[in-house]
């Protein structure tokens, strides 16, 4: 079953300490190309989330967002000096009297004092946390996989239906040829008949010329390619590895085989008929482009 390249995920899970957001999403790209948004602090995790996502999805231009918020302690803490704010204190209202100020200390004036107190981060036990993102990211990865397979069912349906348009097509070229080729013989043979009037006429010759324009118009070749095309790419849409490559590889040839049969045709009504294989064709290539 094709999967469509367009995808998007979420999931959030609450830990001891931790709230885990993990959400992704793709759009179309010709490999598979990675990309994510996670807290600097976290950043040892990126490359783990895409060997993860890499697992999973083969072509796309993937976008993740990590966040995880802390719901135990926080993970900054701020400590006073107080030795440091007395001593800056003291100093202070010891000189006050001899400058001639008034005793306005404030706690504003207390954060501006250099190191008057310290931050200490929380350390991270890095596997820990990669465990419960993990764990997030792997749901929003189901829930992206799950959506690219309802948009990929709907992509296989409208392509089978082109393909069945195409098929139908080419049973009526098939069905005209020998019409043209019959056409031709009677057109031939009417106006050598009235350019001859009563005088034999060298049917041999006619028949010769007719063998001749048979074969430069003849398209059974350009048609039984294109029926197994038809029975690839069927065969194709129900494979479960990833066949974007490959459709849009086999798509070339049909638009090979049209192009011959339109060159050879020599009949309005196979020209129009060639046209609507083509339009066909053009509307399967492009949905081929947000094929897995």
């Amino acid at each position: 079953m094709p999967r469509s390249m367009t995808g998007y995920g979420r999931a959030v899970k609450t830990f001891d300490d931790f709230e885990v957001t993990v959400e992704l999403r793709s759009v179309n790209h010709r490999f598979f190309e990675f990309s994510s948004r996670i807290p600097r602090q976290y950043s040892f995790m990126e490359d783990r989330l895409k060997k993860l996502f890499s697992s999973e999805i083969n072509r796309g231009k993937v976008e993740a967002f990590v966040s995880l918020t802390a719901i135990s302690e926080p993970e900054e803490q701020i400590e006073a000096n107080e030795e440091i704010i007395r001593s800056y204190v003291g100093a202070l209202r010891s000189v006050k009297d001899k400058i001639g100020v008034t005793d306005d200390l404030s706690l504003s004036h207390i954060m501006r004092i250099p190191d008057a107190f310290t931050v200490t981060k929380r350390e991270t036990d890095e596997e820990a946390v990669w465990e419960e993102v993990r764990s997030t990211a792997e749901e929003a990865l189901k829930e992206f996989v799950a959506m690219r397979q309802v948009e990929g069912e709907k992509l296989k349906n409208d392509i089978l239906l082109k393909i069945s348009e195409i098929e139908s097509n080419v049973k009526k070229v098939e069905e005209r040829s020998p019409i043209v080729t019959k056409k031709y013989f009677d057109r031939l043979y009417g106006k050598l008949s009235e350019i001859l009037e009563e005088k034999d006429i060298d049917e041999q010759r006619i028949l010769t010329e007719t063998a001749i324009f048979a074969d430069k118009t003849a398209v059974d070749e350009e048609t039984v390619r294109l029926k197994s095309h038809i029975s690839q790419y069927r065969s194709l849409l129900e494979e479960k590895e990833p066949i974007g490559k490959r459709l849009d590889f086999l798509i070339q040839e049909f638009n090979r085989e049209v192009n011959t049969i339109g060159s050879k045709c020599n009949d309005l009504e196979i020209t129009k008929t060639v046209l609507d294989m083509k339009n066909c064709v053009e509307k399967i290539r492009e949905q081929i482009q947000n094929i897995e």
